[in-house]
């Protein structure tokens, strides 16, 4: 990214209440941006937003559903956005199981209704926008090799098949309102999405989640109960795709679009980042120390892939992208993210702050 492009950047960010949401907060903030967050009050107890007080790092702070249409547009239309971000989705697989109804409103819906408020916003000044969906967006057929952006989609299960739609979704807009043929003619929008998944690091609490639960259960010396110990992802540090999604959208304001730019993976390399939930875990356990284990709980209600990994080729090369941690390290700072925040020995605004500059410096 160039030192100076995000200073003063308006940005519209859905979803910034969230895990990875609360984080591009703290890192837009360090870039000088000036933020419009829109998004539901954090759904976990406790909160990295609200234990770091990042409602004061946003120029505005708008709680609000992305169901919600006219609120939604009114919201755009007032912060005139030169960037919007799109990060608000129900994001747990098991939680789709349980509500699959809200799971579609969310990620479908939500999707239509922010492509919808920024086709509506009239505003020359937005010309780039980011939807971000997940790596589970693939119609998983369990393959040894990565995914690429230009193999099928649909996901089984609902959370996986709604982000799918919300990739159907911001293709059908891109085609019909923002087509790169009619750029600076018809309008001055470039549109693209961002695929990139099992993203961990610290200030996760949400359920479902492997290391946030396995942080649990290390503070309170519990053992920890593995459903899926083989399953393989490619597991990344927070930061990681945070910095794509940011280059991703800086290159779209200032570049022409390109046919083929409408989606882009981010996920470590082969050699990097995949490995089994198992292999995970004894990395958490053993950099956590005191004691941390963990079983294998055999059989679940809710089925997942066992197999997942993308080829972040075009990142790479037209991006100038790569994840900068191995799995090693990853784990091993996620960890001690939980350890000080556990410890109350450092507060969490300088501590997150340190590590995400050591990210940056690697």
């Amino acid at each position: 990214m160039e030192k100076n492009f995000w200073k003063n950047k308006r940005v519209f960010l859905t979803g910034h209440t969230g895990f990875k949401g609360s984080w591009l907060v703290l890192y837009l903030h360090q870039l000088g941006a000036k933020i419009t967050g829109f998004s539901l009050p954090p759904s976990t107890d406790p909160s990295f937003f609200l234990k770091a007080q990042l409602k004061n790092f946003c120029h505005r702070h708008i709680e609000g559903n992305i169901t919600n249409l006219s609120l939604l547009q009114e919201a755009v239309k007032e912060s005139n956005p030169q960037i919007i971000i799109h990060m608000a989705a129900q994001g747990i697989v098991r939680e789709s199981y349980l509500n699959p109804v809200e799971t579609y409103a969310s990620n479908v819906m939500g999707t239509v209704n922010i492509l919808e408020a920024a086709r509506t916003s009239a505003s020359s000044e937005l010309r780039s926008f980011v939807n971000v969906t997940t790596d589970k967006c693939y119609y998983n057929k369990e393959w040894s090799w990565p995914y690429r952006e230009n193999d099928e989609l649909g996901g089984k299960d609902p959370y996986s098949n709604s982000k799918s739609c919300s990739e159907l979704v911001t293709a059908s807009y891109r085609h019909s309102f923002f087509n790169p043929a009619d750029f600076e003619k018809k309008h001055n929008l470039n549109l693209a999405t961002a695929r990139a998944g099992n993203v961990v690091g610290g200030g996760d609490w949400a359920d479902y989640r492997l290391l946030p639960d396995c942080m649990r259960s290390f503070s309170k010396n519990e053992e920890v109960s593995l459903r899926f110990p083989r399953a393989i992802r490619p597991w990344q540090i927070v930061f990681a795709p945070l910095e794509g999604y940011l280059t991703l959208a800086e290159r779209l304001y200032q570049n022409r679009p390109h046919q083929e730019d409408e989606s882009y993976n981010f996920s470590p390399q082969s050699n990097d980042g995949p490995a089994t939930v198992e292999k995970v875990v004894s990395l958490a356990a053993q950099h956590w120390g005191d004691g941390a284990s963990y079983s294998v709980h055999q059989g679940d209600d809710f089925p997942e892939a066992n197999f997942l990994q993308l080829d972040s080729s075009r990142a790479q090369s037209r991006l100038n992208w790569k994840a900068r941690w191995d799995l090693e390290t990853t784990i091993k700072e996620t960890t001690l993210w939980y350890k000080n925040y556990y410890s109350s020995s450092r507060e969490i605004v300088p501590f997150s702050l340190e590590q995400l500059q050591k990210y940056l410096n690697h």
